[in-house]
């Protein structure tokens, strides 16, 4: 009677619940999940794009897939967009601008040096020349062939390194690195140096002396400007042909999906390496969906919860005092303990089951709204070709352009497109602007309709869509050694921006020892005998 009582006091907590005590446990527990998930979303920070995406915002993240009833009557998408702003974002915004400030200033100060530096280094030749006409003329030698030749060396050899260092120096910056790229900082310094010795040696050897010989101050100008050449010689070795030859493969893994991509780079610091990373992200990653983590992860919490245990009948009785009465309750509470065990373990490996059907539904959820969006977008061109056909009977002024023709049919493919992306969770990555422009551009391109459809079949590369989608205000660059060294055989560093971050790691490239074998032509010939008697 005892043991009948006691396993009547206690349950498994399985399928729905039957008691008040268990639904306010449930609505708790509720509570509590959707406090963390409320909680864990905050870590998160998506911008919002100035055109509305076609979902809205409250589709980003986590929401589920609406039934395909949904919009039967929708015959035209309009958006709505409510913005809040949290304590954090006013930081966060405030600290962005004061980050971007910093960079502006810091990006004109770089500027205004490197002019000030190109004025001394064009005017210094050209103030050996005119200082002697301007101080002492009347002393000066008269300036023959020669000397007049000299002129016209300098003039073009002045023109040649404008050029030179306008095509390799004043380009638009592609990004601001935290620290000072060394070698355009050495060749700034050799630059500086060189100038200050050429006006002290003419300061004191020309200047006060007053040279009477011109022909030999032309000939000293002359070699100002052939040094200057062979320095802007040195920084195209240093910073455009040094770093061409690969010698490192850097692998780059992104930390919330695990894409992954390798590349060859050559000998660079980690800040130059790390800019080449970049370039190279926003070019073959694809862009980053946060939306497509957030089924795993709830997966993951629902998997982690355990089993519990619930007292129907009011509190758990307390602990039994020894005695040789009471063996049996200590023997039921093990039973029971092991019975949890039991039911836990089978429940982990059910796990996967769960998994795979949830993704096999998905899998024929995608393929079915894909199939209807292929039929509505065929249709909607169909209906183009046809408006076409119509357009060349009218009047010139009757013509519909390509915008007003998009605008018209984008209606009928709305819905399908619609229920698409929220399916494969793209919805806040094309505005309903964005879509729109898309389909104008492939009717004034005369493109199929499976030609529209790509860009959303298929995710493309993260330069493919909106620059507030994917680009980031600010990365931020961590690394154990100095940014400034070069790349080494297991160098690790990490490109952290808002929402992920790209873990970097580099191995040298290996060196190749080939050896040559070498085949005598003769030993590939052979003679074929044929016997001339044939067998009976």
């Amino acid at each position: 009677m005892d043991t009948e009582s006691t396993y009547s006091g206690y349950s498994y907590y399985s399928g729905r619940s039957r008691g008040s005590h268990r639904h306010g446990e449930r609505s708790r527990d509720r509570h509590k999940s959707r406090s963390k998930d409320s909680r864990s979303e905050k870590s998160v920070t998506i911008n919002t794009p100035p055109a509305e995406p076609l979902l809205g915002d409250s589709a980003i993240r986590g929401e589920q897939v609406q039934d395909d009833n949904w919009g039967e009557t929708t015959t035209a998408i309009t958006g709505t967009s409510e913005h809040s702003l949290s304590q954090e974002d006013i930081v966060r915004i405030t600290k962005d601008l004061e980050d971007s400030v910093g960079l502006d200033c810091r990006r004109y100060f770089t500027l205004t040096l490197a002019v000030i530096l190109g004025l001394l280094v064009f005017l210094t030749p050209l103030a050996f020349l005119v200082l002697p006409h301007l101080l002492w003329p009347e002393r000066l030698r008269t300036c023959g062939t020669a000397c007049e030749g000299l002129f016209i060396s300098v003039a073009f050899k002045l023109l040649i390194l404008l050029l030179a260092v306008w095509a390799l120096f004043f380009k638009p910056p592609r990004a601001g690195l935290p620290r000072v790229f060394v070698f355009r900082a050495l060749l700034a310094v050799l630059v500086v140096l060189f100038v200050v010795s050429y006006w002290l040696f003419y300061g004191v050897r020309i200047l006060d002396s007053q040279d009477e010989d011109y022909q030999g101050i032309v000939q000293y100008a002359v070699s100002l400007v052939d040094a200057l050449l062979f320095i802007h010689y040195l920084a195209i070795v240093l910073l455009e042909l040094r770093q061409l030859q690969p010698c490192f493969s850097l692998c780059v893994t992104r930390s919330t999906d695990g894409e992954t991509r390798h590349y060859n780079l050559g000998q660079l610091s980690i800040q130059r390496a790390a800019l080449a990373i970049l370039e190279h992200y926003y070019c073959d990653f694809s862009v980053h969906n946060p939306a497509l983590l957030s089924a795993s992860k709830s997966r993951a919490a629902k998997h982690l919860a355990g089993l519990k245990v619930y007292n129907l009948d009011g509190e758990f009785p307390a602990a039994p005092a020894e005695g040789p009465g009471n063996n049996a309750a200590a023997g039921l509470a093990h039973s029971q303990s092991r019975a949890m065990i039991a039911a836990a373990a089978r429940r982990r490996d059910s796990s996967h089951n769960e998994l795979y059907y949830e993704e096999a539904e998905h899998e024929r959820r995608v393929r079915k709204r894909r199939a209807r969006l292929v039929v509505a977008v065929e249709e909607a061109f169909t209906h183009i070709k046809r408006m076409q056909e119509e357009d060349q009977k009218k009047a010139p002024g009757d013509v519909m352009d390509p915008r007003e023709a998009a605008q018209a049919i984008f209606p009928s493919m709305a819905r399908a497109l619609q229920k698409y992306l929220r399916t494969t969770k793209q919805q806040h990555c094309h505005s309903m602007e964005s879509i729109q422009q898309h389909l104008a551009f492939c009717i004034t391109n005369n493109m199929t309709p499976k030609a529209f459809l790509e860009s959303y079949l298929t995710p493309g590369p993260t330069l493919q869509y909106s620059r507030d989608h994917w680009l980031a205000r600010q990365w931020t660059l961590i690394s154990e050694a100095s940014v400034t060294s070069g790349l080494k055989d297991g160098t690790v560093f990490l490109l952290k921006c808002v929402d992920f971050s790209l873990v970097v790691t580099s191995k040298k490239i290996p060196y190749i020892q080939m050896s040559e074998e070498y085949i005598d032509p003769k030993s590939h010939k052979f003679v074929l005998r044929l016997q001339s008697e044939t067998s009976v």
